[in-house]
């Protein structure tokens, strides 16, 4: 297979081909879900599919290498589906994926060299290409390859772009390389390169992204390397989503253009287990706070989180359907004219509405001996991806009561005086006011998802500095629960605590169980509890918050199994006045918080 290029579009082995493509990440879904998938994919009228590969997905801490086989298999997928490949192997992908893709080891080491030329940042990413790219340079699916990802919206380093396709080239990639930017003269001027293909990002106004496009690259036909057709939901904010016949005239005005388009997303899936990213916007008051994506990344796609077809997904089926068929016998070959499309697969069934009792409570303990510090350690020293971090000190006295101020704060913490709980607070350097001394000092930091976009990429979790007014305090004795492991817990010791009456506010798990007659997909329902973590038989469905808009968590049917189901809660605010969450819900469809929900504006 031989891919072509020119400006005025592509040739496949000497024949017209429009890349007709939707993003699918195989991080965000379970393998026993990618046929399915590949042939939705299909049946909506696309000929290739696209995927980010994510390295701290990969290689969780140095040297400790897991999942590449889903790599080739996602393909075999594809391929199987008569669909091409596109691969973008980053080694920065954004994707409101946690730290953009980047492992926690490698930022915490690098600093200011991420995401350049510098050979402290190229030599592991040399290495991590090394376990990559084997699994896809030889792929017969193979269409395209991507360097970087939209590295004009955050550098300018030719050098690092240069080495980046060398070392593709170098380890075996022999299809054609390109970039992906923003449709601005200084996103393409800086995150291109004229030796490679380049493409644009946009939701809307193909004409005026195509036509920027050209003016800078001449060379490169037009081409839609994400069309953001939905959008993401951020903790506290409101359910993202985008008309399906606006998003259909966008669509249209690209294939109209003559465009090739890969769909952001086509199918969004789930950030489970720690997974989600987040971002920085600016604080009331002036500076910055973060800004935690949901566990959802349902994204208003085509189709959902769990695969299922939506009205934008017919609405897309209907415009794809009008510029190409796809040929008798080839999935990835288009004739030019309007035809049949595949049909639809069958979908495993949904679950029945069913309540579970959480019969069971356990203390949160902390298994991770973190030793003891002059000044408060991140994450990333303590080698902890993400989880709890209990930082431990004094406050001399006797003395007056003053602010206790947690610098660096850039996630969220629970504060306890002698052993009371005084606050929970968020932000870069939040206060809590009328603390006395002398008096034990317990913060307990929660990891809330790393920055994946813009130039504070790359942060370190934990606490800069405590300070008791204008005094550093110092002495930390630290310890952690690392995350999305569900800790070993000894329920027996804790037979009769009811999950309904926590002793004190603050962290602790619950447990429950569900006998069903068959696995199917549902949602778990957990309004009425805090914020937290969920698991079904082990597996962290990801992070859940009163405050929404995500209310449920999507609970694949991959995961439930006939007969008896476990299911925990690590819920860290407790219960509210008045209140007495004693129980879960596994629904069928997922639950929104009820707030108004606003157009994507993008």
């Amino acid at each position: 297979m031989t891919l072509s290029i020119s400006a005025g579009g592509f040739s496949l082995d000497g024949e017209p081909f429009r890349v007709l493509s939707g993003a699918a990440h195989y991080f965000r879904s379970q393998p026993e879900q990618w046929p399915a998938i590949m042939q939705s994919l299909r049946a909506m009228g696309l000929n290739t599919v696209e995927t980010y590969l994510a390295w701290n997905f990969h290689e969780p801490e140095e040297g400790v290498w897991r999942n590449l086989d889903r790599i080739d298999r996602f393909l075999d997928a594809a391929g199987e589906a008569g669909l091409r490949t596109i691969v973008r192997p980053g080694p920065y992908i954004c994707a409101e994926w946690d730290n953009g893709g980047f492992p926690s080891w490698l930022t915490g080491r690098v600093g200011r060299a991420l995401r350049t030329s510098d050979e402290s940042f190229l030599a592991p990413v040399r290495r991590y290409l090394d376990r990559v790219v084997p699994r896809f340079a030889a792929h017969p699916s193979l269409l395209m390859v991507q360097i970087e990802n939209e590295y004009g919206s955050y550098g300018a380093d030719a050098e690092y772009l240069d080495a980046l396709a060398a070392a593709l080239v170098d380890r075996g990639v022999d299809v054609p390389l390109f970039t992906s930017d923003g449709p601005s003269d200084v996103a393409l001027t800086g995150g291109s390169r004229p030796q490679h293909l380049a493409t644009v990002n946009f939701g809307s106004n193909a004409a005026g992204a195509f036509d920027t496009l050209h003016a800078i690259r001449p060379d490169s036909p037009p081409f839609c390397m994400e069309f953001w057709c939905g959008w993401f939901d951020h903790w506290g904010g409101g359910h993202v989503t985008r008309d399906p016949e606006d998003a259909a005239a966008s669509l249209r005005e690209i294939l109209e253009r003559g465009g090739s388009v890969n769909l952001y997303m086509a199918h969004g899936g789930t950030n489970f287990g720690t997974w989600a990213g987040a971002n920085h916007v600016p604080a009331p008051g002036g500076g910055e706070r973060l800004q935690p994506t949901v566990t959802s990344y349902d994204y208003d796609a085509p189709l959902d989180e769990r695969g299922a077809p939506t009205e934008k997904f017919f609405a897309f089926r209907r415009e794809f359907a009008a510029v190409a068929a796809l040929a008798a016998g080839d999935g990835a070959r288009q004739t030019g004219r309007p035809g049949e499309l595949p049909s639809l697969p069958e979908l495993p069934p949904l679950v029945e509405r069913a309540e579970v009792a959480m019969t069971s409570r356990a203390p949160l303990e902390f298994t991770l001996d973190g030793g003891s510090w002059a000044y408060p350690p991140s994450f990333e020293q303590l080698g902890l991806d993400h989880g709890l971090v209990r930082y431990r000190t004094t406050i001399p006295g006797p003395r007056a009561p003053r602010p206790l101020t947690l610098e660096g704060l850039r996630d969220r913490a629970h504060v306890f005086v002698d052993g009371e709980l005084r606050a929970i607070v968020d932000g870069d350097a939040p206060v809590v006011d009328g603390v006395a001394g002398p008096a034990e000092l317990e913060i307990v930091v929660e990891s809330m998802g790393r920055v994946n976009y813009g130039p504070r990429l790359g942060e370190t979790k934990g606490l800069g500095a405590v300070r008791h007014r204008e005094q550093q305090l110092g002495g930390f004795v630290v310890d952690a629960l690392p995350l999305p492991e569900l800790p070993a817990i000894d329920w027996g010791a804790h037979a009769g605590s009811a999950s309904a009456s926590p002793s004190r506010p603050g962290p602790a798990f619950h447990r429950g169980t569900l006998e069903l007659t068959a696995a199917g997909d549902g949602h778990l329902d957990l309004s009425g509890w805090s914020k937290g973590y969920a698991w079904v038989n082990g597996f962290c469905l990801g992070r859940y918050w009163e405050r929404g808009p995500q209310l449920s968590l999507y609970v694949p049917w991959t995961v439930l199994r006939e007969g008896v189901n476990e299911i925990v809660l690590l819920d860290l605010d407790g219960a509210g006045p008045g209140s007495t969450p004693g129980t879960v819900v596994l629904t069928p469809n997922p639950v929104l918080a009820p707030e108004p929900a606003p157009e994507a504006g993008r």
